[in-house]
């Protein structure tokens, strides 16, 4: 009897390749789309069937990738957070300078990159809110991250981060960001990011 194998050939090997790189592909396509739709009309409203016309897939396409509309959203919003936070470093690293110079670098570069895209912006901010436990833990997270940027740039070296304040910082700042947008985005980036490091300023404070 011939000895039966599991190993695959090079061209199944390949096949399979492709087949995950597709995936991945109309993932991407599906959570583009859905930043897109909740931008223009809310998550609460953003039915599977708009996100799905957005992205130009049919909807058995989606539930290859996502289990329901909140693990799309929770995806939504890990994809602009990891992005937004990456942009964030970037910029940090790229002031040198003193800690207060790198991270009003970092807050320019946030108030900037939520006025180039108010739909990111959107479900950065507004539509995390309040939707499930999980998706309300995965904005804490966020804003531990982003708080984790600001308090890094200034807090002097072996100054351990207080984790209370960093998260109030991080939401203070989140804030500001809301009432910045809901008023039309002005002032300017350049006067809401200086604003906005007179609160960040508290995490280099001395404790009493």
């Amino acid at each position: 009897m011939a000895r039966m194998t599991t190993e695959l050939t090079p061209a199944r090997r390949y096949r399979g390749a492709e087949a995950e790189e597709r995936r991945a592909q109309r993932r991407a396509q599906l959570i583009a789309a859905a930043v897109q739709v909740y931008g223009e009309r809310g998550y609460q409203n953003a039915t599977v069937k708009a996100v799905c016309e957005a992205a130009g897939l049919t909807e058995r396409y989606f539930y290859e990738s996502f289990a329901n509309s909140e693990a799309l959203l929770l995806a939504s919003f890990q994809t602009v957070t990891h992005r937004l936070l990456h942009t964030l470093a970037l910029a940090g690293e790229g002031a040198g300078g003193d800690g207060q110079q790198r991270a009003l670098a970092m807050l320019r570069a946030y108030f900037g990159a939520l006025q180039r895209e108010p739909r990111s912006a959107r479900v950065f901010l507004v539509e995390i809110r309040g939707v499930s436990k999980l998706v309300d833990g995965a904005l804490a997270d966020s804003l531990d991250e982003f708080g984790g940027l600001l308090a890094h740039a200034l807090l002097p070296p072996g100054r351990k981060l207080d984790p209370l304040l960093t998260a109030g910082v991080a939401g203070g700042v989140v804030h500001i960001a809301l009432r910045w947008i809901t008023h039309g985005y002005a002032p300017d980036v350049e006067v809401v990011a200086r604003t906005a490091l007179q609160l960040a300023l508290v995490l280099a404070h001395e404790p009493d």
